[in-house]
């Protein structure tokens, strides 16, 4: 069993659960997951492992509410005990210093984006995050963001808050102005990994 340390709602179907977890939270690098059970006849639920403190013994998992089971784990309160925990599982994301890098995410995908953009600023690569989502109201982890990157660029749907686009749109305005990176990470939903992932290659940016 795990111990929910602090429950937050980032937008209304996303949240943020801090779980006591310091085997874990010691182990893990950036780009692994746990998978999480939230009651003993209930599915078993795979989450990247957002943020994690090795010397205070946490971990963070950020996730949409979409079904059954997500729903159950949001249920859960901060106080209650994760019947389940298992990990850190998967290979972690490869974390090199490459140079400039750039890592876009939209929606929820912006959760496991940070901690690749932290690992890849600690590694000593010069980070541009783009972030994006349908409204502002629905854009998470934008100040965790700005303090991990070099800089932050941000996109809306419906121009609520920065560029009034998409990720894309901000990725090939900065190569439109000259710009290159070494490497790329797209994370999102999949028409949005599809259109994006095809501006960075054909930018030459391994992604």
């Amino acid at each position: 069993m795990a111990l929910i340390i602090k429950k937050e709602y980032l937008s209304p179907l996303v949240v943020r659960l801090r779980i006591d977890a310091p085997r874990i939270a010691r182990k893990r690098r950036a780009g692994q997951f746990i998978i999480v059970r939230p009651a003993a006849d209930g599915e078993r639920i795979p989450l990247t492992i957002a943020n994690a403190n090795a010397d205070e013994g946490w971990i963070e998992i950020i996730f949409q509410i979409v079904g059954r089971g997500t729903t159950l784990l949001a249920s859960l309160g901060e106080g209650q005990e994760i019947p389940d925990v298992a990990g850190p599982l998967g290979r972690p994301t490869h974390i090199e210093t490459f140079g400039r890098c750039v890592c876009i995410g939209g929606g929820v995908g912006v959760a496991p984006l940070y901690p690749i953009v932290c690992a890849l600023t600690s590694a000593g690569n010069e980070v541009t995050t783009i972030i994006g989502a349908r409204n502002k109201d629905l854009l998470i982890l934008e100040a965790e963001m700005q303090a991990a990157s070099q800089r932050l660029l941000v996109a809306t749907d419906d121009g609520s808050k920065g560029v009034h686009g998409f990720v894309s749109t901000i990725f090939q305005s900065l190569v439109d102005a000259g710009e290159s990176f070494d490497f790329g990470v797209v994370i999102g939903p999949v028409l949005m990994m599809k259109a994006t992932s095809k501006l960075t290659v054909a930018a030459g940016v391994p992604t």
